[in-house]
C-alpha cells in the first residue's frame, strides 16, 4: 500500500512503468556480478517514469528462477535497494517465481514496476516544444541495459571477458539530477535513450508538433570509449 502525501498535490497524474534488462542478464551471470544488475531493473524504470516530469514513488520487483540461490539473490536485491535509494522511491514489495523445468538452473529473469506521480499542470508530453528549442543530453554511464544481444555477437568471449566491468556498468538514475533541474528550467519534453537510440527515442520528443524535425550534430558530444569498441568491432 501508497497513501500519496496529504496535502501535497492539487491534480496528481499517476504515470506507470514496467521494463526489464534483457539480454544483459547473460553477461551478468557469465561474470557473477549481478548487483549491477538489480540497480538496472530499476533505473530502466525510474527513468521512464522521469521523462513525464514524474517523481518515481515506490517500485516492485519480479524475479523468476529455476532454483532459489542465495548468491544471486543476495546481491541481485541489494542492487534494487541501491536504485530506490538513488531515485528516491520505496521498495513496496516483489514476487520470487521458482519454476524449475521452465528456467534451468542458473537461469533467471528480472523485471521491475514503477509508479511516479506528477501534477497535472507539470505533466511533460512534448506539446510545449517549439521551433528553436535546444537540445541537451545527460551522458550515460555506459550502454546501459539495452542492445546486449548486438554487444554480444559483434564482441567475442574473449572481448567479453576483457570488457565485463565496462559492460556492466549500471544504468544512471538520473531522477534526482533531473528532478532538482526541473524546480529551475522549463523543459519542453524528455526522453530516455533506450531501444532504437537516438534515431527512434529524439522524434518521439518532437512528434506532436507537425513539421517540426530534430538537428542533431555529430561530433558535439564525446563518444564513450565502450561504444567505440563495439563499433569497430
Amino acid at each position: 500500500l501508497f497513501r500519496l502525501p496529504a496535502g501535497r498535490f492539487r491534480n496528481p497524474v499517476l504515470v506507470a512503468s514496467t521494463d526489464g534488462v534483457g539480454t544483459k542478464l547473460k553477461l551478468a551471470r557469465t561474470a557473477a556480478d549481478y548487483e549491477t544488475i538489480g540497480i538496472d531493473a530499476v533505473a530502466m524504470n525510474t527513468n521512464d517514469v522521469l521523462v513525464y516530469g514524474a517523481q518515481p514513488l515506490f517500485f516492485l520487483d519480479y524475479l523468476a528462477v529455476g532454483s532459489l540461490r542465495p548468491v544471486l539473490m543476495s546481491p541481485l536485491l541489494r542492487g534494487i535497494v541501491r536504485g530506490c535509494r538513488q531515485s528516491g522511491c520505496a521498495l513496496l514489495g516483489g514476487e520470487t517465481a521458482q519454476m524449475p523445468g521452465v528456467y534451468r538452473n542458473g537461469d533467471y529473469d528480472v523485471a521491475g514496476f514503477c509508479v511516479g506521480v506528477v501534477e497535472r499542470a507539470n505533466l511533460i508530453d512534448g506539446s510545449r516544444v517549439r521551433a528553436g528549442d535546444a537540445i541537451v543530453g545527460l551522458a550515460s554511464s555506459g550502454v546501459h541495459a539495452n542492445g546486449f544481444s548486438l554487444v554480444r555477437r559483434a564482441l567475442s568471449t574473449a572481448e567479453l571477458s576483457r570488457a565485463h566491468r565496462q559492460l556492466l556498468v549500471p544504468t544512471r538514475i538520473y531522477v534526482k539530477p533531473v528532478l532538482g533541474l526541473l524546480s529551475r528550467v522549463p523543459i519542453h519534453a524528455m526522453v530516455h535513450v533506450t531501444g532504437g537510440g537516438l534515431a527512434r527515442r529524439i522524434p518521439s520528443a518532437v512528434s506532436r508538433v507537425r513539421g517540426l524535425r530534430a538537428r542533431v550534430i555529430p561530433g558535439r558530444w564525446r563518444v564513450p570509449a565502450v561504444f567505440q569498441m563495439i563499433q569497430r568491432a
